[in-house]
């Protein structure tokens, strides 16, 4: 047994950030757009947004939380392009 954590496969992975990369048309952004959420989807932001308020009661705690959070963010996007150029260089 390995304490390594599971990768997933970089088929995968290329697959998954072509889907997320994807540009989308001004009529698939309009039709999400128009499509209302069901009431289970309303009813699980609710709880969402009642959990954060709960966790961050304060708007200093949640300015803090979302300063945070852009910080992680944009190193997790930075290492992740630095990993999809070396990827792309045969330096892998």
């Amino acid at each position: 047994m390995t304490d390594r954590p599971w990768r997933p496969p970089p088929e995968l992975v290329a697959r998954i950030r072509t889907l997320a990369e994807r540009v989308l048309t001004r009529e698939e952004v309009a039709a999400a757009r128009a499509t209302p959420m069901s009431p289970a989807e309303m009813a699980e932001k609710r709880e969402l947004i009642r959990w954060f308020r709960r966790r961050y009661p304060t708007p200093r705690e949640r300015l803090a939380w979302a300063r945070a959070a852009h910080l992680r963010w944009r190193r997790a996007s930075s290492s992740t392009r630095r990993e999809a150029a070396v990827e792309a260089s045969g330096r892998a």
